[in-house]
């Protein structure tokens, strides 16, 4: 197949952030941008105390069209009153796309149960009913889920305000991202988030991306690698699919990169088939280990297992390995060669390693590699996960799920004179599953799109529905608002995003950076801060906890709660008065000191496999994010990167489709056990033999609820379907 050349990046991406900023008008645009907040986008973090375009290294401008986007539905007028005069069955017509652009929500929604259509009332009336409809609930049959988008207060605020209800039932969306990812690292290190900064990026000297595509993603990552590449360092990319801002990107910050049309971003690129992760790593690990090229003095200082891992190298084959991962030993030995060489070498991942039902395995292998040549411990090397949502890392650093930290747990005790529930919390899909069996009577969601982010569907669609009362905090209407709720009572309440909470908020970003967020933009007179609706629900549903809800109005006051009680957070308490972003303690690692029972880092044999073949379903399917898209919000339909023009397309290998007997163009049927994509569009890419991509959430209705049994994150990116000629 001959490919069309795409660069990433460039003057097409300058012209679209600025066409963008025209659409919401530039005055409000600049506004948004400039003001000290952190970005609402990516887990990379910007913003914030040192301008809302400046990231922790003081340049500027740090900013992407991701930015850009996430502005781009905040800045809307609310919805006028009429709209809701449909009935969800129209609203269920509209595109995600068209959803999100209806406007923002103004005031709550409400719908009652068996009623089609929603209707506006006031906000006394709507605390009342969600104070009255969960004071009447058996706690235990409710749960409590939070985005990533939201502030460190406002999830603090939540888990509290569930716990003292009576449920630990309380999780976020890294259960369907990277909660595979804080236990794998938590198993190897001790520590589950990243171990290096923004900084060590400059310094290290070569740089593996794993399983995630920063150029749709995380697009400021790019210019950091194209940084790496200018002074002679490599950049190793593992993907079963070739995405083309990978190969080549134009970083509209870099004045050079542009002119020249773009630079190399992968030195060494190796499309693995899907779910044979494991075989290539332990393919690389034995060529680093045949080389020589460890660590011995590292190993034996700070490490354990190492033995154990030799023994089982040692037994591995070559040309099994290769077979399973379909990658040739003369690649995977430039790869390890490449590694072999190199002082400071930063491993990052994405979806791509989580979205598996080996994926605390996958993470385990990575962290393996690393500490073979004892790239954890020092300046410029590490571990880095490639986080998602803005906050995500903030809402589980400040105990949004299941279960807490014994520390953590004592503390808000201690601190408030409570006794908190000792039964096992659900995460999150084991909360969905209870509302499948009809086990769940009411739900809040703060934030996301709970229903568009589950696996299979249909049966995503039958369990919120089976809620019988459902309350969402939200700034725009997404599919989840209108899906899965028409047998039910459900509430939708209109909050203010980052940049409009009437006091300061907080976030944590992927490199564990805590940033203030100033607020104080007035867009929307009829919305109110997350968290303080959550104070007013508390105040209002525990009247004889003794904990006063009304005082966390206050935002200074959940901040002095959350450094009395989280570990690392003690910088919190004074961070509106001082001003002084920080890092969470204990977490970077320039030293080799492991957060383990004998702080040692351990090697591990992860007992998992490879995903294993399925005679029913030929193909395994990953699902995939378009450049247009935030999660699952849609900003555009179309995806330049990829050249395709609308979502309802399949990613194909050319020697499939022509043993199929189909075109570029044409439409098939892809079938899993969960469901079917019908008339669905073929695109010809570079991906393995075996291999089909297709676009989430779209495809979720192929998607499975199997999970990693550790992680418990369903299996998105190794899906086993049919591709059916029509």
């Amino acid at each position: 197949m001959t490919e069309k050349r795409v660069i990433g990046g460039g003057p097409k991406k300058v012209l679209y952030t600025l066409n963008t900023a025209r659409k919401i008008g530039l005055l409000n645009s600049a506004k948004a941008l400039n003001a000290k907040n952190a970005c609402k986008a990516c887990g990379l973090g910007m913003g914030g105390q040192r301008g809302g375009m400046t990231n922790e290294l003081d340049e500027f401008p740090s900013v992407c069209n991701k930015s850009i986007q996430a502005q781009s539905t905040d800045i809307q007028p609310p919805i006028p009153g009429d709209v809701f005069n449909h009935s969800l069955a129209e609203f269920r017509q509209l595109s995600a796309r068209e959803l999100e652009h209806l406007g923002r929500l103004g005031k709550p929604i409400y719908k009652a149960a068996g009623q089609d259509r929603y209707q506006e009332v006031d906000w006394d009336w709507a605390i009342d009913r969600v104070a009255q409809r969960f004071g009447k609930t058996d706690p235990a049959r409710s749960f409590f889920y939070s985005s990533g988008r939201s502030s460190n207060e406002a999830g603090f605020v939540l888990q509290l305000m569930a716990r003292l209800y009576g449920t630990n039932n309380i999780s976020n969306c890294s259960y369907y991202c990277h909660q595979a990812t804080g236990e794998a690292l938590a198993s190897t290190i001790g520590t589950g988030t990243a171990t290096v900064e923004l900084e060590d990026i400059k310094h290290c000297d070569t740089f593996f991306l794993i399983g995630a595509n920063p150029a749709s993603n995380h697009p400021r990552l790019l210019h950091k690698l194209i940084e790496l590449r200018r002074r002679g360092g490599t950049v190793v990319v593992i993907n079963p699919l070739r995405e083309a801002g990978l190969v080549q990107f134009a970083a509209p910050k870099m004045v050079s990169s542009m002119i020249k049309g773009g630079d190399e971003v992968a030195s060494l690129y190796l499309q693995p088939r899907i779910g044979s992760d494991i075989a290539l790593f332990i393919a690389l690990a034995k060529a680093v280990l045949e080389r020589g090229a460890i660590d011995k003095g590292f190993i034996d200082s700070h490490c354990d297992g190492y033995a154990e891992l030799v023994d089982y190298l040692l037994q591995q084959s070559w040309p099994n390995l290769e077979k399973q991962c379909g990658i040739a030993r003369a690649d995977i030995d430039k790869v390890a060669e490449a590694y072999s060489q190199s002082n400071k070498a930063i491993f990052a991942w994405g979806m791509g390693m989580t979205h598996h039902r080996h994926g605390v395995d996958n993470i385990e292998w990575i962290s393996n590699l690393a500490l073979l040549r004892g790239m954890v411990g020092k300046v410029g090397a590490g571990l880095l996960p490639l986080r998602g949502h803005s906050n995500v890392q903030g809402i589980g650093t400040i105990g949004v799920k299941p279960v807490l930290p014994a520390q953590v747990f004592e503390r808000i005790e201690q601190s408030f004179g409570v006794s908190l529930p000792q039964t096992p919390g659900l995460h999150t899909l084991a909360s969905l599953d209870a509302a499948h069996r009809g086990d769940m009577d009411a739900a809040l969601m703060m934030g996301g799109n709970l229903y568009e982010a589950t696996p299979d569907s249909e049966w995503a669609r039958q369990a919120m529905d089976n809620i019988g009362f459902k309350v969402f905090l939200t700034t725009t209407l997404n599919r989840g608002h209108v899906t899965g709720v028409d047998a039910g009572e459900a509430i939708v309440l209109p909050v203010c995003a980052r940049d409009e909470e009437p006091e300061p908020t907080t976030q944590e970003s992927m490199f564990n950076y805590v940033r203030l967020s100033d607020g104080g933009i007035s867009r929307i007179a009829s919305v109110r801060s997350e968290v303080a609706v959550l104070a007013d629900i508390g105040q209002r549903l525990l009247k004889d906890t003794g904990v006063n809800f009304a005082e966390f109005k206050r935002h200074q006051s959940v901040r002095e709660a959350i450094a009395r009680v989280v570990p690392g957070m003690e910088a919190l308490a004074d961070i509106e008065v001082a001003k002084r972003e920080f890092y969470v303690k204990g977490r970077i690692k320039h030293q080799p000191e492991f957060a383990t029972a004998n702080g040692r880092a351990r090697f591990v044999l992860p007992a998992g496999k490879d995903s294993e073949s399925d005679e029913l379903h030929p193909f395994t399917l990953m699902t995939l994010r378009s450049e247009g898209q935030f999660n699952s919000i849609i900003y555009e339909e179309k995806d330049s990167y990829r050249g395709v023009l609308h979502r309802w397309v399949v990613l194909v290998n050319q020697q499939d489709a022509l043993e199929h007997g189909v075109r570029e163009g044409d439409r098939v049927d892809l079938r899993s056990n969960s469901g079917t994509m019908e008339q669905v569009e073929v695109k010809l890419a570079n991906i393995p033999q075996g291999c089909l991509a297709a676009y989430y959430p779209e495809a979720n209705v192929l998607s499975s609820r199997r999970t990693d049994p550790r992680s418990h994150t369903p299996e998105f990116k190794s899906v086993p379907v049919s591709l059916l000629r029509r």
